[in-house]
């Protein structure tokens, strides 16, 4: 959860009005908005990532490059690696139940 991080920036900033863009820099970690509640964070999206990307399924980047992380690019493509947040007087316009996670 990188959304007081991000707030903390953004109030820094002195920026009122605007967006404030989240990038990664790296292609094995995804950015995205979602309820940081541990069930949802630490189970349900693993368990929806090893359905799509399994860790352990057969990935020919790996043939390629020799290593064992296929599915970590594949998981981050999925997400993506940046998201605009809209800034409105000064704060960022999430949802209540909202947060911005670095998804690794």
């Amino acid at each position: 959860n990188i959304t007081v991080q991000v707030g903390e920036f953004v109030s820094q900033s002195g920026v009122r009005e605007g967006t404030v863009t989240v990038f990664n820099v790296g292609s094995t970690a995804g950015i995205t908005t979602t309820e940081y509640e541990p069930g949802l964070v630490n189970y349900d999206l693993e368990a929806c990532f090893e359905k799509i990307a399994p860790e352990r399924g057969r990935y020919e980047h790996e043939k390629t490059w020799h290593d064992d992380n296929g599915h970590a690019h594949v998981r981050a493509s999925l997400l993506g690696p940046s998201m605009s947040v809209p800034v409105v007087d000064g704060r960022m316009t999430l949802g209540t139940w909202q947060q911005i996670i670095l998804v690794d």
